[in-house]
């Protein structure tokens, strides 16, 4: 480590016309010559927490592990095999706000486990979600205080599903009960609310044509700082902009191709990737991105909107999802149902597998990171909210015990497991909608 008479700030920027671009956590950012070098226990401070949902249930037989430790994963988690010691499967937990069962009530009690009103007009009413109870708490220093993304375009208004307002099914973060958070879905937009210096769409666009890269603007602010950091730092900093060059050509590669494909998908943005995994990967990469510059600390992602009928012929499933998720049993449609959750599993366990690889203070942005992954429905053929497909990923600093399967003996409000996951990021709630407790086997018990 290079001691410097005054460490960096952790707020450093790279500055350049119409480019900011946030710095990883460097080693000239810790204060010289401290007991806070870069440490595990520095670093279990830097808390991030991120929630991911996939839509309509799972098969539980090829979800449900057989035992309580992972040692033989079923064949939807089987994609976590190379990091399933950093996982843990949750079976039991269930959404009683979210009856009576839809696919609305499922997206909306996912992170508020709260009751949605029944409307279809703009009097919707729900709960804050603890994505956002977190940001008020861990975002309010970064530039971002929560990140909301999505897959599929969700501009649909009115009544969707059962009576319930199309809100509730568009949207998985709400700041206050009457206010959801739109999700970004378009790759494009993300980097540029990460990486821009914001202004208007046309101005962002006039900053675009002036530049080949985003990063091109900044070169001569990254030859400068380096002259003042150490080469670890400089190779760290050499990586992350790499990694940054390499998603804004992902995302011109995935614009430049809309020429090539004359027929639009209807539910997703013009000018994202073809391919359903290749946008999921942009998706995930930003985030990535996002938490390793600090830029925020608290991201939400929808894989695919509930009721979706977005099909996966990639993976040998060219029925439309919603569809399939009526099986009534039949084999053949529980084995499709069990192909697409292996298929967002395995995007999920990509991401995980990239943070694990990323160092930062004396771990990596793994260790430093809490994951929800799930669904708000349980049984999608009869619109079930009980024993959810729940797993939690992340949190060596924080000492989550991994490698197990946690079985509840009776139903266990999902509400505990959010208290839980907000008490480790450093929300100090005692409750939080309709919880009874904690999941106190979830973490090592001296550090809960």
């Amino acid at each position: 480590m290079t001691i410097l008479k005054k460490a960096l700030s952790r707020r450093t920027m790279l500055r350049g016309t119409g480019a900011t671009v946030a710095l990883p956590l460097l080693d000239a950012m810790i204060p010289a010559l401290t007991a806070v070098a870069a440490t595990p226990a520095a670093s279990a401070q830097l808390r991030r927490i991120g929630y991911i949902y996939i839509p309509m249930g799972c098969n539980p037989a090829e979800w449900t592990p057989k035992s309580t430790s992972l040692d033989v994963l079923p064949s939807s988690l089987s994609p976590l095999e190379d990091v399933k010691d950093r996982v843990c499967v949750l079976s039991g937990m269930d959404l009683k706000n979210a009856y009576p069962g839809s696919h609305a009530t499922s997206n909306s009690a996912f992170l508020s486990a709260a009751r949605a009103k029944l409307t279809e007009s703009t009097d919707y009413y729900l709960g804050t979600t603890v994505d956002q109870i977190a940001a008020k708490e861990i975002g309010q220093s970064t530039p971002l205080p929560s990140l909301e993304l999505s897959m599929d375009l969700l501009a649909t208004v009115g009544q969707c599903d059962n009576g319930y307002a199309c809100v509730y099914q568009n949207n998985l973060s709400w700041s206050s009960p009457s206010n959801p958070l739109p999700a970004e879905a378009h790759p494009r937009l993300v980097f540029e609310s990460l990486f821009g210096e914001g202004g208007t769409p046309d101005q962002r666009r006039a900053n675009l044509k002036k530049r080949a890269s985003l990063l091109d603007s900044v070169t001569k602010e990254i030859k400068r700082l380096k002259l003042r950091i150490g080469p670890s730092d400089r190779n760290k900093i050499d990586g992350y902009l790499e990694n940054i060059r390499d998603v804004e050509r992902r995302i011109h590669q995935a614009e430049s191709a809309v020429k090539d494909n004359p027929l639009p998908d209807l539910d997703r943005p013009i000018g994202v990737p073809f391919e359903y995994a290749d946008h999921a990967r942009l998706m995930f990469d930003l985030q990535l991105l996002a938490f390793q510059g600090d830029i925020t600390r608290v991201t939400t992602f929808q894989l695919a909107r509930e009721a979706s009928n977005r099909t996966y012929p990639e993976i040998g499933v060219p029925d439309p999802h919603h569809p399939i998720t009526h099986h009534g049993k039949d084999p053949e449609k529980l084995a499709k149902i069990a192909k697409i959750n292996q298929f967002h599993v395995s995007l999920f366990a990509e991401f995980l597998k990239k943070l694990k690889a990323t160092p930062e203070a004396g771990g990596s942005l793994l260790d430093h990171s809490l994951f929800l992954y799930g669904s708000g429905m349980g049984d999608s053929d009869r619109h079930d909210h009980s024993d959810l497909p729940i797993l939690v990923a992340g949190g060596a600093a924080g000492k989550m015990r991994g490698g197990r399967h946690l079985r509840f003996d009776s139903p266990t409000p999902l509400s505990n497991l959010h208290l839980t996951l907000l008490n480790k990021v450093g929300v100090p709630l005692e409750t939080f909608a309709d919880s009874n407790g904690r999941v106190e086997d979830l973490f090592d018990p001296v550090t809960l």
